[in-house]
């Protein structure tokens, strides 16, 4: 067939895809084909708004580097992230919920030991992380590992700085033989995602916020369990209910405690206010 219109097109490119050798493979283009024709239909583009279409992509693409991510920031506010994400984690058995990477986490971050402190040059109020790593079962976890990064006082990633600086607010600890972790830090900040970029131009152009509320990522892994990616939010933060990138859910909410002048868990004595955040982890057995 040659000559194809509106009513036939649809059919016509689905049916050029039918010889795809890998059957997941096809499913998923001609799946792409009939929802994105659908989409077609349902706004009925311009040529220009289609042009304006394929630049925007064009320009993601393009704000795209070793640090960032703009097509995974993209997929976080379009909430697509958090719905790959839910779909993927049905049946956690009472695991820790999940919730989205984010675009800086940072491959293989310093390994340093229990207790450490993970602001070496930012300033900020103190905050003591704490807790423990189980399975479902409620049996420690020794030597899990426990990635953590998170913004600063000012709500920035070390990414985002200068290039050349020293990771910062970023670390990865192994737990104890009683699967417990701890370490010093500073309280996170309630920060923007980046608005630099065409992302930025979308959430402007829809007066939608760049807000995400203050959190500490972690992402947990333990032999014979699935990899748990999570934040844990702090609990009052003003931009709960309107995350930017979908990604709060009330199990994950909790105090970052303002504590008085003294002791504090590992001994240390606290000359001023500080804060105190504990949360306990449990990870699923893995499925296969």
């Amino acid at each position: 067939m040659r000559e194809f219109d509106e009513a036939s097109l649809t059919d016509a490119v689905v049916q050029r895809f039918g010889e795809t050798p890998d059957p997941r493979l096809r499913e998923v283009m001609q799946s792409l084909v009939r929802h994105l024709h659908a989409f077609v239909r349902d706004v009925e583009p311009s040529f220009a708004e289609w042009q304006a279409a394929i630049g925007f992509l064009t320009r993601t693409g393009q704000k795209c580097d070793d640090v960032r991510q703009e097509f995974i920031l993209l997929s976080d506010t379009l909430g697509v992230s958090m719905l790959v994400d839910a779909i993927n984690h049905r049946v956690a058995g009472g695991a820790t919920p999940t919730t989205v990477l984010g675009p800086f986490y940072v491959d293989n971050p310093p390994e340093l030991p229990l207790g450490s402190e993970l602001a070496t040059a930012a300033s900020g109020e103190r905050l003591h992380v704490s807790g423990r790593v189980t399975s479902a079962d409620g049996a420690p976890l020794a030597d899990a590992i426990v990635d953590v990064w998170q913004s600063d006082a000012e709500g920035f990633y070390d990414v985002q700085r200068p290039a050349g600086e020293a990771p910062e607010l970023r670390a990865r600890f192994r737990t104890d033989a009683e699967g417990c972790y701890h370490f010093w830090t500073v309280t996170p900040a309630a920060y923007p995602v980046p608005t630099d970029g065409p992302v930025g131009d979308m959430l402007t152009a829809t007066g939608r916020h760049p807000m995400r509320p203050a959190h500490v990522h972690f992402m947990i892994a333990a032999p014979g369990h699935e990899t748990l990616v999570t934040h844990v939010f702090a609990d009052g933060d003003p931009y709960l209910d309107s995350d930017a990138v979908f990604g709060v859910k009330e199990a994950l909410v909790r105090p970052f405690a303002l504590q008085a002048p003294g002791p504090a868990p590992d001994g240390r004595s606290m000359t001023g206010p500080w804060r105190r955040l504990a949360y306990d982890f449990t990870l699923a057995r893995a499925t296969g």
